[in-house]
């Protein structure tokens, strides 16, 4: 099956088997060393706009 198939039939599934697909997907890029450097990125960037956010609401506040 290629995978404009694969990406054809995604609508035709139910919410759960849609879960379903992410999931394995989710765990396929788990294994991949590339996504996590990517994922840890993306959290660190995450983590450092929330404390700038903080850092930011405490200094209109005074």
């Amino acid at each position: 099956m290629s995978a404009t198939e694969i990406l054809s039939e995604l609508p035709k599934l139910t919410d759960a088997e849609r879960r379903a697909v992410r999931r394995k997907l989710s765990e396929l890029a788990a294994g991949n060393d590339e996504v996590a450097l990517c994922d840890q990125a993306a959290l660190e960037g995450a983590l450092m706009l929330d404390r700038m956010e903080d850092e930011d609401a405490r200094r209109q506040k005074r």
